[in-house]
Parts: structure tokens; C-alpha cells; sequence
């Protein structure tokens, strides 16, 4: 995807965050600012470390340990030191590197975070974190090792590693050690004082920075899967009464109302579609409960939206200080357990887009089904035409079945016990993830084996909008004349799927979907 800068600053208030200001910060690089509002709040609510600090006050992470140490007192003269010990001590994430729209995400959403002011840090940790994005130094974050309570503490230790100068960011498309990168930039590193290295790593924003890429990606490709199952429907000849208004009233679930519109819209002036009893009485599923099946992931994307947007503009961190109260609150906001369920939703509401596509696929593979030649090409035999294809989405489907399994309801203690329940949040965002990359090369194949069935049935019959989805994959991959290299088809047509000129495609085709 090309990484264009959007100019206008996004000013970060702490609670106005939106998924796609989340998307473009990460993919776009648009410029992020700090409100004087913020500002404010910030200054507030460091006053009362200070403060604290004077009185000589128990507050945990500033005057003790963290965890299983929370009753080990620690000295004026170590406070500094705690906070670095703190994060290079829990900066022990492992596995591939998240990739860096997600690491530029994390840095928003704790930027947004600490903005609340609710965390006692200094603005100038805040500046620190948005000077990062500003010049793109993205911190390089091992995507393994949270457990989602006390937060995201191993991928979020790995960011705060990179604000003190420390661990390595990105440059170049390679790793490079921070403290050079920082010289290049003419920055400094940031010097914690007592409570910062805790706020910056007790939070969700790991969990919460995968989930709302994805769930903004999900968006897109519910569109998709209509506009895929269009153009199936149209070259297996189904029947649209399926889609009719009445139907979706008399159950009036939201996604589903929305998912009958498209595909009305989508079918409207087809020449391909039938009657009941002209070629058959009623559609196979896959077809014909197309506004059930997409509508009720469509509800639940939206159900998850929900959740992502309010976390996003929520402070997860502890203790929390509350500067008109005077107060300073030990809880539990850092746990992942809301975020944990809801991402484990969000990958079967994914996975069920891939399912009932595969089924669409392989009816307009297998000619018993179709009416087509086999495998959607001539002089089969010589030729395999797309018989692979139907594997490829047989396979991935398949993999979406194991990454479905709920993480959420695990949890294993930690920290001898004191933390003995969590939720296991940064991998239901993990796995919400690699079944949404699976679900756009899924219906890939349903377009490239949709486009290759109209080319036999002639796309000139199908709906204008339908002439419009064919022209999109035709613009991109070649018709099927002979056999050759598959797999390059399926990533270019999948990636485009969630680019500008797929995004300009939905508003064109579906520019009177209800909301």
C-alpha cells in the first residue's frame, strides 16, 4: 500500500479518536499534534506526583516496585533508576516484529492515552512520543509476549525503550540502533522521572492498535464480500427475491438490512439473474442467504468499532491520578478482557466472510454447479485452469477455523500469582489479524474466479455496477487464456481490495448504502 502524508495535523484531545484517524497516523503518516487542552491536563496531574512525592506518600510504581515488589519501598534517590530498570526489565517481547503501521498505532494510541491526563507524566513524555511518529522513528516491537494484563507490557516496554534512546526503530526497511536515528532526527532522549516508565507501559495499546486496523480493514472488506457475491451471483444465475426489502424487514437485524441494500443495488439491471422455477425454485445457501451470513459479521464489526473506539479514548493505565479529587486510584483499567473478547469476535465474524465465499468459489469451479466449463477454462485437461484456486481458499479457510479459537477464555497467572487473572488480549488481536489477511486473498480468488465466469457468460449481461467490479479485477489481472503462475494474481487483486482505488470503487458502487 503506498504510504501517502495526509498534511492536516491531528490533534490528539484524549477523546475524540477516531479508527480512521487511527489508519491514517499508521498507514498515511499524517502529522499528530497535542492539544493546549491536554497540555493542561497533563501539567495537572504531573503537579500531583510532585506533590505526593514531597508528602512522602505510598503510591505504587513511584514509591515502590511493581507487581509482586508493590510492597518493596523504594528511595528518593532510586526513583529515577526504577523507571528505566522497569522498562528495559519488561522489554522481553519475542517473535516477529509487528509491522510498522501497527507500531506507529501503538505510539498514537498511548500518546491519546496519557493525553486524558490521568497518568501523572510530564507533557514532555507526550511530545516525545508524538515527535517519534512526526519523524517517523518507529520503534521495532517483537509481536509476541503479552498476556494482556497488567496491559501490553512487553510490546509497550519495547516502545518506552526506544523514548530513553534505547533498542532499535526502524530505517531504511531494517532495524537500527535508536541512538543513531535519534542523531539524524536532531532529538534528544527522554529522561523519566518517577511514574513515567510505568504509565508508558501499563495500557492496551498493543491489543488496541491491532484491533483497530483491523476492524477499520474489516469495514472494507465487508463491502467486499457483497460485491464479490454479486458478481457470483450473477454468472450462477441466481435468483435475487431472496433480496427482497420484506424479507430483511421482518428480521431487522441492521447488517443484514444493509448487505440485502448492496446486493440489490449491485444486481440492479443484471441480465443474468433468473426467476424462481426458471432455472431452479430457490438458491443453494451460499447465494442465497448472503444477507444473512455477511450482514450478521457486518453487526458484529460494528459491535467491535464500539468497543475499539471508546478504548482508544480510554485511560488503561495505574494507578490513575484524579487532580480534583486530589485522589490517586490503584484498579484494574489496564486489563484487556473487554478488548480480548471483542477481537476474538471480530476473527470469526472475518472468517465467516472467507467461508461463504469458498462456497461461492467452488460453485463456480465444479461445472455440476456452474453450467461453466470446468475449472472456468477452455481445453481443460491441457489446461487447469483455476482448480488451484479453490484449493488455495479451501486452505486458507481452513487456517481461519484454528486462529478462531477464542483466546479469551485462557488466562495463566503471572507475577507470583498477584496477577492471576488475564486475558490473553494481544493474541486475539494477533490472530483477528492474520484471518484478515486471509479473508482478502479468499475473496481475491471468489472475484478472479467470478470475473473469469463472466467473461464465458459475457460481462456485457451483467448489472452496470457488476460491469464495474469485473472492469476493477480485469484492470488488474489478466482473463485465463492458459495456465500460468497463480499466486501473483491473487496478492495484487487481494491488496487491492483495501487500497484508494479499491475505497473509490465501494463509494462508486454502493454510494447509497444506509449507515
Amino acid at each position: 500500500m503506498t504510504a501517502t502524508v495526509v498534511s492536516a495535523p491531528l490533534v490528539l484531545t484524549g477523546s475524540d479518536l477516531t479508527l480512521a484517524a487511527v489508519y491514517e497516523v499508521a498507514w498515511h503518516r499524517r502529522p499528530v499534534a497535542l492539544s493546549p487542552e491536554a497540555r493542561d491536563r497533563l501539567a495537572a496531574s504531573r503537579a500531583m506526583v510532585a506533590r505526593a512525592i514531597v508528602e512522602s506518600r505510598v503510591i505504587y510504581g513511584v514509591t515502590t516496585g511493581f507487581g509482586r515488589f508493590s510492597d518493596v519501598a523504594i528511595s528518593a534517590d532510586d526513583r529515577r533508576a526504577l523507571q528505566v530498570n522497569l522498562i528495559r526489565s519488561h522489554a522481553a517481547g519475542v517473535g516477529p516484529p509487528l509491522s510498522v503501521p501497527a507500531s506507529r498505532a501503538m505510539l498514537l494510541l498511548r500518546a491519546n492515552a496519557l493525553a486524558c491526563g490521568f497518568s501523572g507524566v510530564r507533557p514532555s513524555v507526550v511530545d516525545q512520543l508524538i515527535a517519534y511518529l512526526n519523524h517517523d522513528l518507529v520503534p521495532v516491537i517483537p509481536s509476541q509476549g503479552s498476556v494482556g494484563a497488567s496491559g501490553d507490557l512487553a510490546p509497550l516496554a519495547h516502545v518506552a525503550l526506544t523514548l530513553i534512546g534505547e533498542g532499535e526503530v526502524w530505517r531504511d526497511h531494517a532495524p537500527c540502533p535508536t541512538r543513531l536515528a535519534l542523531e539524524a532526527a536532531g532529538l534528544k532522549p527522554l529522561a523519566l522521572e518517577a511514574k513515567e516508565g510505568l504509565a508508558l507501559i501499563n495500557g492496551t495499546q498493543a491489543m488496541s492498535a491491532l484491533g483497530a486496523l483491523t476492524a477499520f480493514d474489516a469495514e472494507r472488506l465487508a463491502d467486499w464480500a457483497d460485491m464479490a457475491g454479486s458478481l457470483s451471483f450473477q454468472v450462477l444465475r441466481g435468483i435475487p427475491d431472496a433480496f427482497d426489502p420484506a424479507v430483511v424487514q421482518v428480521r431487522p437485524h441492521p447488517g443484514a438490512a444493509t448487505s440485502a441494500a448492496h446486493l440489490r443495488r449491485l444486481l440492479e439491471g443484471s441480465r443474468l439473474t433468473t426467476r424462481p422455477g426458471e432455472r431452479r425454485v430457490q438458491d443453494a445457501y451460499s447465494l442465497r442467504c448472503m444477507p444473512q451470513v455477511h450482514g450478521a459479521s457486518r453487526d458484529a464489526v460494528t459491535h467491535v468499532v464500539d468497543v475499539l473506539t471508546r478504548e482508544i479514548n480510554s485511560v488503561t493505565d495505574n494507578p490513575l491520578l484524579f487532580p480534583e479529587r486530589a485522589a490517586v486510584v490503584s484498579a484494574g483499567n489496564f486489563h484487556g478482557q473487554p478488548l480480548a473478547l471483542a477481537l476474538d469476535y471480530l476473527g470469526m465474524a472475518l472468517a465467516e466472510w472467507a467461508n461463504i465465499s469458498e462456497r461461492r468459489i467452488e460453485r463456480l469451479v465444479n461445472p455440476a454447479l456452474s453450467g461453466l466449463p470446468a475449472f472456468l477454462v477452455r481445453h481443460g485437461g491441457l489446461n487447469s485452469g483455476l482448480m488451484l484456486a479453490q484449493y488455495t481458499a479451501a486452505s486458507l479457510v481452513s487456517e481461519n477455523k484454528v486462529w478462531a479459537h477464542p483466546a479469551s477464555v485462557d488466562s495463566i497467572p503471572t507475577s507470583a500469582n498477584q496477577e492471576d487473572h488475564v486475558s490473553m488480549g494481544m493474541t486475539a488481536a494477533r490472530k483477528a489479524w492474520m484471518i484478515l489477511d486471509n479473508v482478502r486473498r479468499v475473496l481475491a480468488v471468489e472475484l478472479l474466479c467470478a470475473a473469469q465466469a463472466a467473461d464465458f457468460v459475457g460481462p456485457d449481461r451483467l448489472s452496470p455496477r457488476g460491469y464495474e467490479v469485473w472492469r476493477f479485477v480485469r484492470q488488474r489481472v489478466a482473463p485465463w487464456e492458459q495456465d500460468r503462475v497463480l499466486s501473483g494474481d491473487i496478492e495484487r487483486l487481494a491488496d487491492a481490495l483495501v487500497s484508494e482505488a479499491g475505497d473509490r470503487l465501494r463509494q462508486a458502487v454502493l454510494d447509497s448504502r444506509p449507515k
